[in-house]
């Protein structure tokens, strides 16, 4: 008996959580995706997110999917006032895997058909460093806009650092940092991402 309960709580937990995915998935018609400077027919952003912020700076494209417990965001706090907009833009038919993050301040700007891997952070601003007397969190955060070309896959775990610029159809290894100019098709990969082949 106790079995047969055991396993009727088990289909209704995986049943309430498949709803949960469908309802809580985010798309252009929902009204959370309405706040969204663009969300193109056809995108999802699936349930549940980490973080959104600031989604009236993002631009988003037709077709594209965003993974679960993904943070995408223009600034470090909600109601921030951005100085360019869009901040983020990421194009048609793209695929960013689960768990990445997409954290903008001047400008990211991802192409069509651009796939990740899970895990994949990419942000246009970093932490000074450099005065000894101040905390680093105090420092200036230097910006530097981030673009990524058609065509591209990042493996799992890439970081890419602000001032990137990734080409067209460009495989980047898993877990590398890019950290500058990778050209149009060609396979790069390591900390810093370097080209290993030239497609």
């Amino acid at each position: 008996m106790l079995t047969a309960v055991k396993r009727a709580s088990s289909e209704v937990v995986h049943q309430g959580w498949e709803l949960a995915l469908e309802l809580g998935a985010i798309g252009p018609d929902t009204r959370r995706g309405k706040r969204f400077g663009k969300l193109g027919a056809g995108s999802v952003i699936c349930f549940p997110p980490n973080a959104l912020f600031n989604e009236q700076y993002i631009h988003i494209g037709e077709g594209t999917m965003f993974g679960p417990q993904i943070t995408l965001s223009a600034g470090m706090v909600p109601g921030q006032r951005m100085v360019s907009d869009p901040v983020v833009s990421v194009g048609d038919r793209c695929l960013i895997g689960k768990g990445s993050g997409i954290v903008g301040h001047l400008e990211i700007s991802v192409g069509n058909d651009v796939w990740t891997g899970h895990h994949v952070y990419i942000t246009d601003q970093n932490h000074g460093y450099e005065d000894l007397d101040l905390p680093i969190s105090k420092q200036v955060m230097p910006e530097r806009p981030v673009s990524i070309g058609d065509g591209s896959w990042l493996g799992h775990g890439t970081v890419v650092l602000p001032g990137a610029n990734i080409g067209k159809h460009v495989v980047i290894g898993a877990n590398s940092v890019v950290t500058g100019d990778i050209p149009d098709n060609c396979v790069a990969a390591g900390v810093p991402a370097r080209v290993i082949k030239q497609l």
